[in-house]
């Protein structure tokens, strides 16, 4: 399924690519239009749509798909864990990719000694924390509505892709490195840098969903602990609770006797693969046909104002 939004997500970046170079091209005679699920790539503007619709009650039309699915996202990890990571996100699909080719490279994936792991797993809820104490605290209603609605944040899609159409040797540098260390760690973007990961993290710990171990019935062979993508503990566990989770499914999965691992619902209901996967997508696709229902989706931003605005 991680695939499939991957694969879907580049055929989105194609068709807003399209729609930028026809902007830039004056929009004489055209007929593409801006593709708003684009919006999903903006999850800073998500976040501060969902502050602003807090503070005020008002979702604001400028990017109002990235204030959808930044909520939805925000919902299925409540109700199903850190899903997204494992289920939805192209950045982590690409990761996951990566090191499991390394794996078949060298044979083993390169963990970093406990002091240095739980150091830079740090990085992510400081920048976390930055984020939300710039923008949920500092930041008032009015600045909020100032920002939003000003012209820089207007094409906030279109400078995304200009970063990355004229990245700096810096920002590559950074990026290539990223990528070697991919093959070599298990998911080192995701498990130290990435803001959006730990605010999710910290949300799906309140989920009534978590893995549970049968003490009874495990022999503590520890193939859980080898699978397990985040290298959470799960073999000396009765209930995994860790922010790090991602609800991969890979521990129930592989586990090898008598069905000791299982995820549960509120510790009393077992919840199939199958089953799980399914609410992963529904919820998912939900929170969109939500927002599209309820007018929440398309940006009031023309491509007019594209235009004029580029122009300055």
């Amino acid at each position: 399924m991680q695939s499939s939004f991957l694969f879907f997500m580049i055929w989105l970046g194609f068709c807003f690519y399209r729609f930028v170079q026809t902007v830039n091209s004056g929009l004489a005679g055209s007929s593409v239009v801006r593709p708003d699920g684009i919006e999903g790539f903006l999850p800073i503007s998500g976040f501060l749509g969902t502050v602003f619709w807090a503070k005020t009650g008002e979702i604001n039309s400028i990017h109002p798909a990235a204030v959808t699915i930044f909520v939805t996202v925000i919902l299925v990890s409540l109700l199903l864990r850190r899903s997204f990571c494992s289920w939805i996100c192209p950045i982590a699909a690409i990761s996951e990719w990566s090191w499991k080719g390394g794996f078949r490279l060298l044979r083993s994936n390169y963990r970093l000694p406990v002091w240095l792991d739980c150091a830079l797993r740090s990085l992510k809820y400081l920048l976390m924390a930055l984020f939300v104490y710039g923008i949920a605290i500092a930041m008032s209603p009015d600045a909020l509505r100032n920002f939003i609605y000003s012209d820089y944040h207007k094409i906030a899609d279109m400078r995304l892709l200009n970063f990355f159409q004229h990245i700096s040797p810096l920002a590559l540098g950074i990026i290539a490195v990223l990528v070697a260390a991919s093959f070599v760690l298990r998911n080192p973007f995701c498990r130290y840098l990435c803001p959006y990961g730990a605010l999710l993290g910290l949300i799906a710990t309140l989920s009534p969903l978590r893995v549970s171990r049968n003490i009874d019935r495990c022999v503590s062979c520890g193939v859980c602990n080898q699978v397990c993508p985040t290298y959470v503990d799960v073999m000396h566990k009765t209930s995994v609770v860790s922010p790090e989770c991602i609800a991969c499914w890979r521990c129930v999965s592989n586990c090898r006797f008598n069905e000791a691992l299982s995820m549960h619902f509120i510790k009393r209901v077992a919840v199939p693969g199958l089953v799980f996967a399914v609410l992963v997508l529904l919820l998912f696709l939900g929170g969109t046909i939500i927002g599209k229902l309820s007018g929440h989706w398309v940006s009031s931003v023309s491509p007019e104002e594209y235009v004029r605005i580029l122009s300055k």
